[in-house]
């Protein structure tokens, strides 16, 4: 049995590699070699710290479904970027999305999201901070993002390539650490995107529950019309 200061350790040190995992710098090799080493304590580290991020991004993506897109869930094509150990896909296919695809940096964590059995195609090796070659333009009608526009994982540029593979009148829908937004230049991001016709903001909420030592702001962001073909002539 654990005792209450052994558990009150486990915390502590769940919270740690938490912390830890903030001061990579979205340096690829350390992001790697982090989550080589985090993959089999993952789940248990975040569900310590109350990690409610998961629930959230599916019941928007639900959301979304339901207020916006003419197709039943089950025929909804979503992506989830930075799947990690498959938290997000194993909500989303709980409100009865079927055609989930994800794909993550670690192959470590993308092995756990396979074992969950929700996913179709999952894929590792896939860096978010660069250009996704094995998507192409217009692939899916919603895109997830949680838990990974934190410090020391992907730039908010990274925004960009999430929406080229959103179809047009599709959603990207993330969330983003309060920290995260106030110490990098998200938010003028957003508005660079904006102003480009890359996306449109259809809500956000601000500082909505996370995980226990912090909240989230939640974006839902929705993809033009005229986008992928643009970015199909730009190929």
């Amino acid at each position: 049995m654990t005792t209450l200061d052994q558990q009150t350790a486990l915390e502590q040190a769940a919270r740690k590699r938490i912390k830890d995992s903030h001061a990579l710098d979205g340096d690829v090799g350390r992001l790697t070699h982090f989550y080589r080493g985090w993959a089999s304590s993952y789940e248990l580290d975040v569900g310590h710290d109350k990690y409610c991020g998961p629930t959230i991004m599916a019941e928007l993506a639900g959301a979304v479904q339901t207020a916006y897109l003419a197709n039943e869930r089950t025929a909804i094509a979503v992506l989830d970027a930075g799947c990690g150990t498959g938290l997000v896909g194993v909500e989303l296919e709980r409100l009865g999305f079927r055609l989930i695809d994800g794909i993550d940096l670690s192959q470590e964590m993308v092995e756990k999201a396979r074992q969950t059995r929700v996913y179709r195609h999952v894929q590792g090796d896939v860096d978010l901070n660069g250009p996704l070659p094995d998507h192409a333009s217009g692939s899916y009608d919603i895109t997830v993002c949680c838990g990974v526009f934190t410090l020391g994982h992907i730039r908010p540029d990274a925004l960009r390539e999430l929406a080229r593979v959103t179809r047009p009148n599709g959603f990207v829908i993330i969330s983003t650490r309060k920290s995260y937004a106030e110490t990098t230049s998200f938010e003028d991001q957003v508005r660079r995107l904006q102003d480009a016709g890359v996306l449109e903001t259809a809500q956000c909420l601000k500082d909505g529950k996370y995980i226990a030592e912090e909240g989230a702001h939640y974006w839902v962001f929705k993809v033009p019309d005229r986008v992928c073909a643009e970015a199909e002539q730009q190929l």
